[in-house]
């Protein structure tokens, strides 16, 4: 039995965006893990939480949602309750998630919508179609063809060698072109992409992407629509990558900012430090030799000596 593939392509931004990201997560690993971190990962959750919502129209902000974790009663519809609810429940499973289960993947909708709908944790057995104020935008699959374009989809993702980088955006888009849940398809789509990147990378558990998704909305259902018109994903995978990298150079920035102020003298603030004390050490050392030390690519000590050089550092 052939396997199904998704119709992408590999274009030369998305190879591009695939390399920035890479080089990003190498930085990142040098990003000490203190408590402040720690605080950050916790509000980025909250982020993730809260911004998810708001795409579809819950008016709960950080603040509200931060307090419904911490158990305090606030004011709003018990639609919105139930939704935050919901998605902190469905969050919280995120580093136990298999990326490859269907069975999980079902289980994460039934936490989500467990108090807003009958059919939670269970594919859909009506017709559905997505709209804007503009019209009816996308017609989904019949409900009798689901069972079997996410046994389809899951086989290919349990199958494919693909970078989880485009994996990950990927699945998002084919999920919800399918959208085989009554309601909750965007929620989980986004949820299952942070998934299958934290599968990837660990530090991806931490990245409130849908934060920035929020931030350019019109932008993402322009991206589904557009990659809808043309049979393929390839618009979809460019805009989520380009999310992904906005993501992380927005989390380096927070953590720059979380580093303490009271760091013991001993201890490197930057990797610039520390490439001035290798050269300071050893005036011949190569560019090669700094990245191995450091843990980086040989671009990203280039970069920085260029700023270093910017700063009027001299060798």
């Amino acid at each position: 039995m052939s396997i199904y593939e998704p119709p992408y392509s590999i274009t030369s931004k998305i190879l591009k965006l695939t390399s920035d990201i890479s080089e990003l997560i190498s930085d990142i690993k040098h990003i000490d893990t203190n408590h402040s971190l720690i605080t950050l990962r916790k509000k980025n959750r909250v982020k993730s939480i809260t911004s998810t919502l708001q795409i579809e129209g819950n008016n709960f902000d950080e603040e509200k949602v931060t307090s419904i974790i911490n158990g305090k009663t606030v004011l709003g519809t018990m639609k919105e309750i139930e939704e935050v609810k919901g998605a902190i429940k469905a969050y919280e499973y995120l580093n136990e998630y298999d990326y490859k289960s269907e069975k999980d993947l079902l289980k994460a909708h039934k936490l989500l919508m467990q108090n807003l709908l009958n059919s939670a944790g269970v594919y859909r057995s009506s017709n559905v179609a997505v709209g804007s104020k503009d019209g009816v935008t996308h017609v989904a699959p019949p409900p009798n063809m689901v069972h079997s374009l996410m046994r389809d989809l899951f086989r290919w993702l349990n199958s494919t060698d693909e970078h989880l980088l485009i994996v990950s955006s990927v699945f998002h888009y084919e999920f919800e072109f399918i959208h085989p849940f009554d309601d909750g398809n965007g929620r989980i789509g986004r949820l299952w992409q942070s998934v299958i990147l934290k599968s990837y990378k660990n530090i991806f558990a931490y990245i409130p992407i849908e934060n920035i998704i929020k931030d350019n909305q019109k932008h993402y259902y322009q991206a589904l629509e557009i990659s809808g018109s043309l049979g393929e994903s390839t618009p979809f995978v460019e805009f989520m990558l380009e999310v992904i990298r906005k993501s992380l150079k927005e989390y380096i920035k927070q953590s720059k900012k979380s580093v303490p102020k009271s760091v013991p003298r001993n201890v490197p603030l930057s990797r610039e430090e520390e490439i001035v004390k290798l050269i300071s050490k050893d005036c011949n050392i190569t560019i090669s030799k700094i990245a191995e030390i450091l843990g980086v690519s040989d671009k990203t000590i280039k970069r920085d000596i260029t700023k270093l050089k910017d700063k009027k550092y001299s060798r």
